[in-house]
């Protein structure tokens, strides 16, 4: 739909060093079905595009969702016109966007197509999914959902460079609550998060037959003993290890919140910038890769939105902290490397340091064999609650279902686990990293950060996960 808008953008260009568009466009789909009822569905559709200029040292921004030649050309002389005001107040080490001169073509795997299928057999769908929820009287809520978001998006550099993606994603979710006699457990089937593809997501995760594995978990939550507290050994499904490594990994990692340019929103980061290349951040068993490659994963991407080739890259290997996540324009600001990830959430926001696929990479084993090196532990998947602190240093998370371990065996289920500690000395505990049998590609399209608030997708893939001697307690 943009090869109109294309030819309008490069027939108009203003004289300055350098300019580029990017457009998007997104259609989303919301339906639910809760205790057995349809929900309204939801459609949006959201179209536009985001000028942007660097001239004589200065950089502005404009966005439009007038894409007429008239609408373009007032955009570009609003962000020529910021660029003019900023020139002479850059931060500290500020460097002009590169130009980029190629032609890139990508789009995610679908292999059925979710608009294919017509709304009433996706609500039927759901209802079926509903309905399998409601196993017992003690379940007293329950649901099942998909959100459903196609994103087309291209690329344009005054340069010639081109870049044209389109990509479909598709989160299933499914939810039961269990109550009585003053007590309610929740349990949800989330720990796939956001994948990418069309209808054959719901084959790859078997969402259409975990409705009474996720009743049957929520009962017996209801029936289970809090959670035992103390220092102990920690197994972390892969589930849980995903907000795990999204907020004291990635989170710190970002290369703007180490420059300080994020304190005033979500805080900054305990890293500073003279720990790469030589901080233990892990033990050795612990390498995180930023990977945008991986077509399965949500945040995969050829290049990010300033027109970056994006590679694959260590962030951490073997425990030592090595790159962190900034764009090329914290780059420069502050001489370290970094990767592809300057993103912007919408056509109408200008990109800025974010993760993308960060991912642990697996060992050897399986569940199995982590719980069966565990003398006195518990095992926790599915996270509930998170709290970290502005340095994402300190933090305390909370998750759906535990069981103990004892002697290497998994045993009773317990409700309310929770944990806590300190990011660096937490994964330097690590010490068994399952292997691919332990592997899961998951995602989250919450991610916030910026003002004003930016929400992007970002991936995560990783093996469950055992940790020594951590601080594991029951909750209320």
């Amino acid at each position: 739909m943009f090869v109109e808008i294309e030819r309008r953008f490069h027939e108009s260009l203003p004289a300055v060093d350098h300019c580029s568009l990017r457009l998007e466009r997104r259609l989303e789909e919301r339906l639910t079905v809760e205790r057995d009822v349809a929900g309204p569905s939801r459609r949006r559709e959201s179209v536009g595009g985001m000028v942007t200029v660097s001239h004589r040292g200065g950089l502005g921004y404009a966005a439009t969702s007038d894409l007429s030649a008239a609408g373009l050309a007032e955009a570009m002389a609003r962000a020529t016109a910021a660029a003019e005001r900023s020139r002479d107040h850059m931060v500290s080490g500020f460097q002009p966007p590169r130009p980029f001169t190629g032609d890139i073509a990508y789009r995610g795997p679908e292999t059925r197509a979710w608009s294919g299928i017509g709304l009433a057999d996706k609500i039927a769908m759901l209802q079926d999914a509903s309905r399998a929820l409601k196993v017992d009287d003690r379940i007293v809520d329950w649901g099942a959902s998909f959100w459903a978001s196609d994103k087309e998006q291209l690329y344009l550099d005054a340069a010639g460079g081109r870049i044209a993606q389109r990509v479909h994603y598709l989160m299933p979710e499914l939810w039961a609550a269990a109550s009585a006699q003053g007590e309610t457990q929740r349990r949800s089937f989330s720990d796939a998060g956001m994948r990418v593809g069309g209808a054959e997501v719901l084959e790859q995760i078997g969402f259409m037959t975990a409705s009474a594995g996720v009743a049957g978990d929520a009962i017996a939550l209801l029936e289970a003993p809090n959670c035992p507290e103390g220092e102990m050994d920690l197994v972390l499904g892969p589930g849980q290890m995903v907000l795990q490594i999204h907020e004291s990994i990635g989170h710190p990692l970002e290369l703007d919140r180490i420059l300080g340019d994020e304190r005033n929103y979500a805080g900054t980061s305990f890293v500073t910038a003279d720990m790469f290349g030589a901080f233990r951040y892990g033990s050795d068993l612990l390498n995180v890769t930023f990977d945008p490659t991986l077509g399965e994963e949500i945040a995969s991407y050829p290049a990010d939105d300033v027109g970056t080739p994006a590679t694959r890259e260590y962030l951490i290997r073997d425990g030592i902290l090595e790159r962190p996540l900034g764009g090329v324009t914290s780059q420069a600001r502050a001489n370290l490397p970094g990767v592809a990830n300057e993103r912007a959430c919408s056509w109408n926001r200008p990109p800025i340091d974010r993760m993308a696929n960060i991912n642990l990479e697996p060992g050897k084993g399986s569940l199995a064999d982590l719980v069966g090196r565990v003398e006195r532990g518990v095992y926790m998947e599915t996270n509930r609650s998170w709290s970290i602190d502005d340095s994402r240093n300190k933090f305390q998370f909370g998750c759906e279902y535990g069981r103990v371990i004892k002697d290497g065996k998994l045993g009773r289920v317990v409700r309310n686990p929770n944990y806590r500690g300190v990011s660096s000395a937490f994964w330097r505990s690590l010490k068994g990293v399952g292997g691919p049998e332990t592997f899961l590609v998951s995602g989250t399209p919450y991610c916030g950060k910026g003002e004003p608030n930016q929400a992007v997708k970002v991936g995560h893939a990783t093996p469950a996960c055992l940790f020594g001697d951590v601080s594991v307690f029951g909750g209320a």
